[in-house]
């Protein structure tokens, strides 16, 4: 009898450090990969790390590809709404595209390393729709996801560190910009972009050097808290930046089993990244343009509980709002004047705001931004509901991020 083949998950480069350093080695999929969940047994001081201090996070699992050539930036053009020709050499963009109809696909980051070359992150693996897209075109595509290490070192503290450890300073990147450099003599690009909403910057290294990157930037960050951190934390701080995640908040278009599962750019907030004014043809473009003249029927929006509200539902069964201390990734109804209007796709309690909060999808016209509305929470096993506001996102964003 033939063995079946085993499926095995992917370390990442820094996974001979990062298995040491988790104390309740508490591990979580991402992109074919395990990475760290949680260095500690609570996500407390990873948390704060990123508010307060620096946070070094393994990002290594996000899909990587360089696109090269005389047509590479005609190709980005094509496959994103963002318009890619007012890019300059050494800035960031993000960016989400879409199938025909205008739904989204995948979102991520392309960084321009050169008037012909380009870097493109993704969450899912996009060579074959990148390769489809490029047919004709004088353009190279590569996937270079596991030949390049990536971290993202996060927090106030993050420039001082790298400036001890980096051979040009980082004191004049621009946010959203990408520079060339060198940390503890080996050769890194190096990004002022991240997922936390903080000031941050994300470091991109050959796999060879990536331990060196790492043990570089731990014993520079020594002084001023630099803490290992995983991904529960990060997924607590994205949702204060408003931040959204594939296959939590929105499902892949080409994923999706109902068109109601699917949504577009606009519906998701990034209304900023569609420039219908660009020109020429790019995939999705004639479903967004009916989309903006008609209104988007849903928005992503946030979502603030009223605590004096919630406290009593807890208080009539004797006890104080029970809340998890992570976020959570789950769907939870919104409701209007008991009709459901909407729903939850990732919530959380927000240390540094001290206040629950949710990222939400709601129909129209209940996502404008002041909207009462209701979240259901469970009490004591049962499903109750607990009043709040549509806010604008993001809930948080320090004044140190951009400076």
């Amino acid at each position: 009898m033939t063995a079946l083949p085993q499926f095995q998950l992917k370390h990442t480069p820094f996974h001979e450090r990062t298995s040491q350093l988790s104390l309740p080695q508490n591990w979580r999929r991402w992109a074919g990969h395990i990475v760290v969940g949680s260095y500690d047994l609570h996500v407390e001081r990873e948390y704060w790390a990123i508010r307060d201090a620096v946070a070094l996070i393994d990002v290594s699992p996000l899909m990587k590809y360089m696109i090269e050539g005389p047509d590479a930036a005609r190709l980005l053009d094509k496959l994103v709404p963002r318009d890619i020709a007012k890019m300059a050499v050494g800035q960031v963009g993000y960016t989400g595209w879409c199938d025909d109809e205008g739904k989204l696909l995948d979102d991520g980051t392309i960084s321009r390393l050169g008037e012909t070359t380009f870097r493109l992150t993704s969450a899912e693996p996009s060579l074959r729709w990148l390769s489809m897209n490029a047919v004709g075109l004088d353009v190279s595509i590569t996937e270079v996801t596991e030949k390049m290490g990536a971290l993202s070192l996060q927090g106030p503290k993050s420039r001082t560190v790298l400036n001890k450890v980096c051979g040009k300073s980082l004191d004049k990147l621009k946010y959203f910009r990408v520079m060339e450099n060198t940390l503890a003599g080996r050769k890194v690009t190096i990004s002022r972009t991240g997922y936390t909403g903080d000031l941050g910057y994300e470091i991109w290294m050959d796999v060879a050097d990536a331990l060196a990157v790492w043990d570089a930037l731990m014993e520079a960050g020594h002084d001023y808290g630099l803490v290992p951190c995983g991904i529960l934390a990060m997924d607590m701080a994205r949702v204060e930046a408003g931040l959204f995640m594939i296959d939590v908040d929105y499902t892949a278009a080409n994923h999706a089993w109902i068109e109601g599962q699917k949504s577009s750019p606009l519906e998701m907030g990034l209304d900023w990244a569609v420039h219908l004014d660009k020109p020429g043809y790019f995939v999705g473009r004639r479903a967004l343009e009916r989309e903006q003249k008609a209104g988007s029927l849903w928005k992503l929006v946030g979502f603030e509980v009223d605590w004096a509200g919630m406290e009593p539902l807890f208080a009539a069964v004797g006890l104080p709002p029970q809340i998890p201390a992570m976020a959570v990734r789950g769907s939870l109804p919104v409701m209007h004047e008991g009709k459901q209007v909407g729903y939850a796709s990732t919530s959380t309690w927000s240390p540094v705001l001290k206040k629950y909060i949710a990222l939400v999808h709601l129909q129209a016209p209940y996502y404008e931004p002041g909207t009462q509305l209701a979240m259901e929470v469970t009490v004591e096993h049962k499903r109750l509901h607990a009043p709040g506001k549509v806010v604008k996102l993001p809930f948080y964003e320090p004044e140190w991020k951009k400076k």
